[in-house]
């Protein structure tokens, strides 16, 4: 006969408790039971160095352009007819060579004719000598009046001032025919002759060629306002020493000259400050024996010998950036901890920053696989070899 509801309960009852029990059992033991070690991340490996204060020698760089020492126009002095040039266009001459004649011939004509003046205004001036000393006893002897005495003393006087505007004439005659020969005034190159022979010359006016010095050469180019201020503000705090001269070493760079080793110092800064660029030009002269620096050539600058001392450099890669700033993670206790840091100046493959103190663990690898506060542990210092100023 089949079995009432109440026996099919009955029935059940075991079976539920079994289960209940099974489950309580499971439960237990999942709360007892010790977590399994390789669930736990590891600390991450990573490389550091020691901040260490020590004087590191900066530099700054520039675009720039090269001018030469002096570039000089070569313009006659008077004017006549060009007939000849008497230099090769583009080659060295020396001061006082003469590049370009001009007809001499109405210049000789004029010195002859001032010659000429002269010798007359002095035979004047010898008979008006002549006729006043031969009055001068008469007058003294009463037997002829004191006005005609006078009167040769004044023509004496009048002869004299005629002499000498005669010379002057005749040395302003000479230096017409001087300048009929047109000289540089430097040592320099040449460019070529702007006017070609046969030209009627207007005097200053006429522009004949230029002359320019490129030995030395000189280089200019704007210092940021911003990098002036701060410059002098960390010379004047003693942040940042310069040479023994007080003035910074300019070299050249560029890639027409990747093994140029001429440098220069740089002798001039503007006191005015550009305000279409915010800048103030400088410049430096430098030796150019073999002309491998041409004037117009635009280039960089750098400038040398400025020394950081007691300053904390690390390698590039150890800096970060956040929503704050620049960081680095330093070893704090076992884990990583961000410190706030200001670059300053790049150093090969290091920056001088600010904000790190002698001793600080600088974490220079392994700086993608942290952040604040995770463990970590050092396998290998960094290669100390980079360290270094000359790394």
């Amino acid at each position: 006969m089949p079995a009432s509801p109440f026996v099919k309960r009955m029935a059940s009852a075991p079976v539920v408790a079994a289960i209940a029990a099974a489950t309580l059992t499971l439960t237990a033991c999942g709360r007892d039971a010790p977590a399994n070690p390789s669930s736990a991340h590891p600390p991450a490996a990573v490389s550091v160095i020691t901040a260490t204060p020590e004087a590191i020698e900066v530099s700054f760089e520039y675009p720039a352009r090269l001018h030469g020492a002096r570039e000089v126009e070569i313009r006659p002095r008077v004017s006549g007819i060009l007939l000849k040039r008497k230099y090769e266009e583009g080659a060295r001459v020396k001061a006082g060579q003469s590049l370009f004649q001009i007809d001499p011939v109405p210049s000789e004509t004029a010195v002859a004719r001032a010659e000429a003046d002269l010798a007359a205004a002095s035979a004047r001036l010898e008979q008006a000598r002549r006729e006043a000393e031969r009055l001068k006893p008469l007058v003294a002897a009463k037997a002829t009046p004191q006005r005609d005495y006078d009167d040769a003393v004044s023509s004496q006087e009048v002869a004299a001032a005629d002499v000498l505007a005669a010379r002057a004439r005749l040395k302003s005659a000479r230096l017409d025919l001087k300048y009929t020969r047109v000289e540089s005034p430097i040592d320099g190159v040449t460019s070529r002759a702007l006017q070609p022979e046969g030209t009627l010359l207007t005097g200053p006016e006429s522009l004949l060629a230029v002359v320019t010095q490129t030995d030395p050469i000189q280089v200019r180019f704007g210092l940021p306002d911003s990098d002036r201020a701060r410059i002098d503000g960390d010379i004047a705090s003693g942040r940042l020493k310069l040479p023994d001269d007080g003035r910074f070493r300019v070299r050249v760079l560029g890639p027409a000259h990747p093994n140029l080793k001429t440098t220069g110092s740089l002798d001039f800064t503007d006191v005015r400050i550009d305000p279409a660029t915010g800048s103030s030009e400088a410049q430096a002269d430098l030796p150019n024996p073999e002309r491998q620096l041409r004037p117009g050539e635009f280039v960089r600058v750098r400038l040398e010998g400025a020394v950081r001392p007691d300053a904390i450099a690390v390698p590039q890669r150890a800096v970060l950036e956040g929503p704050t700033g620049r960081f680095v993670y330093v070893i704090a206790e076992g884990k990583a901890a961000v410190r706030p840091v200001t670059p300053h100046d790049w150093v090969g493959d290091r920056v001088v920053v600010d904000g790190l103190s002698a001793g600080d663990q600088v974490i220079t690898d392994g700086v993608l696989k942290i952040g604040p506060g995770a463990p970590v542990a050092v396998t290998a210092p960094a290669d100390t070899a980079a360290a270094k100023p000359g790394a």
